[in-house]
């Protein structure tokens, strides 16, 4: 999904719980440094003006690499705060 369209969109009506980064292609196949540029971005798109709880929309399954789960919650400690 367009997550800057969709901010822009319903971004004043709607709260956004969740879509922090994507679990079934970032998290488990991408490099840690990809996972990190993800967050970033999804913070981005999402977080201005508030209505957003960073979040995966679905469980982290256990074929996903520790050390992309690290960089996820590291680039949210990074970028998490606005």
């Amino acid at each position: 999904m367009d997550t800057r369209r969709l901010k822009k969109e319903f971004g004043k009506e709607l709260s956004f719980w969740g879509g922090g980064c994507d679990t079934q292609k970032i998290l488990p196949s991408a490099s840690p440094e990809e996972v990190r540029e993800e967050v970033k971005r999804r913070i981005e798109d999402l977080a201005p003006g508030g209505g957003f709880v960073f979040c995966q929309v679905h469980n982290i399954q256990p074929d996903v690499p520790l050390e992309n789960i690290i960089a996820m919650y590291e680039a949210v400690e990074d970028y998490g705060k606005y």
